[in-house]
């Protein structure tokens, strides 16, 4: 076997660094100012990322989805309710979301309970998605075996003939939103010679708690 040279990948960080003096009391406004840097640096992909869930088998299982909106209360992302993550969630609700912005050598690590969103709000979102977008949820088995691509695309052409250009597609009951209630907030900025700054909120009661951690 070739030796694959990943050992001789470096990347020197060190374009900004992050100060427990300078972040914000509260982490969703510090979430807040971080998402706003990565949105102009990144675009629309600045919203990506990655789910992490505990398996039937006790290994943690991760993906990426897209967070669609956050406040104080938590994160939302929404999903099929008949998914792999959320028959997951359902078992074990504990779940951790985790930010990459690469252009800014950062990294937020969020840890917390899930719970689904009140029906009318996941309504509300659904109404303003694409037509393609809701045809393609209610077309989507999420998870399970299908035996082809064609498939999925029939079934896709087959919803959407039944629903005329300009009808109403009602969500269906079997997809919508989640709530990620946080209770530990992570900032990490890459540093020098891999001596990373990392600044962590702990929610102790209605206080958020906040230290710096070695890299």
């Amino acid at each position: 076997m070739e030796k694959s040279g990943l050992g001789e990948l470096r990347k020197e960080y060190g374009i900004l660094e992050l100060d427990k003096k300078s972040v914000d009391q509260n982490p969703v406004i510090q979430f807040e100012k971080w998402f706003k840097e990565a949105y102009h640096k990144e675009g629309e992909e600045a919203n990506t990322m990655t789910l992490s869930t505990i398996g039937f088998d006790g290994c943690p299982e991760g993906r990426i989805v897209l967070l669609k909106f956050y406040a104080d209360d938590g994160f939302t992302f929404y999903t099929n309710y008949e998914s792999a993550k959320a028959r997951q969630l359902a078992a074990n609700p504990n779940a951790s979301l985790t930010f990459h912005w690469k252009s800014l050598e950062r990294q937020v690590r969020i840890k917390g309970m899930v719970e689904k969103i009140p029906t009318e709000i996941s309504d509300a979102y659904f109404e303003s998605r694409p037509r393609e977008s809701r045809i393609g949820a209610w077309s989507s088995p999420q998870s399970k075996t299908i035996p082809n691509r064609e498939f999925l695309d029939d079934k896709a052409a087959k919803i959407s003939s039944n629903f005329k250009e300009d009808a109403h597609i009602p969500r269906p009951d079997f997809w919508g939103g989640y709530l990620l209630k946080a209770h530990t907030i992570e900032f990490w900025q890459g540093r020098p010679s891999r001596l990373h700054d990392r600044i962590v909120y702990d929610l102790e009661g209605d206080i958020w708690n906040i230290k710096r951690v070695a890299p």
